[in-house]
């Protein structure tokens, strides 16, 4: 799928990408900024879009080491398909609030999130930022990316430590949430 069909299928479905662009450069460099790749065994990332988090997740990853890609977009997800097909990328045409059938058992090292959480009601909230917290060691770390301060409060219900850092280089600028 083109850039432009991606751009189409990012406005057909604002209410769920919550996005008017892809995440930024700098935007994915300071989410992944928080991610300590060496010995990380399995990574799961939430809206994987147009997957520019992905492929810097990717281009880090160890070997050895998983990627769980959860997106409800199917049009998104067949161009995540072609752009990753590495055997340790999985992407997953499922939501977020499902991590938990996908585990086999396992826990992840990080969660890497750029879901829309202000457009989603706050049971759903709770319920990924829950399944998020379930889903990882307990070492393991909740990176989320996102356009509302506010969302720091939603996080704290969950995560004992909330740690903000802000963006300009990003349309529009972004906070990034190192929950732990």
């Amino acid at each position: 799928m083109g850039k432009s069909n991606l751009l189409l299928e990012l406005y057909s479905n604002l209410g769920t990408t919550g996005a008017l662009t892809f995440s930024s450069k700098t935007l994915v460099r300071k989410m992944l900024n928080n991610v300590n790749f060496k010995g990380a065994k399995l990574i799961i990332e939430l809206g994987g879009g147009d997957g520019s988090i992905t492929k810097g997740i990717v281009d880090k990853l160890e070997p050895g080491a998983e990627l769980l890609v959860f997106e409800i977009s199917k049009s998104f997800c067949s161009s995540m398909e072609i752009l990753f097909p590495q055997d340790n990328v999985k992407i997953i045409n499922d939501s977020a609030e499902n991590i938990y059938k996908y585990l086999e058992g396992r826990n992840a090292d990080y969660v890497v999130s750029s879901l829309p959480f202000s457009f989603f009601s706050p049971e759903l909230r709770d319920q990924i930022i829950f399944q998020s917290k379930t889903a990882l060691t307990a070492n393991g770390f909740f990176i989320q990316g996102c356009y509302s301060y506010l969302l720091k409060n939603q996080f704290k219900k969950h995560f004992q430590n909330v740690n903000t850092s802000f963006t300009l280089k990003n349309i529009p600028p972004a906070f990034v949430m190192v929950c732990k």
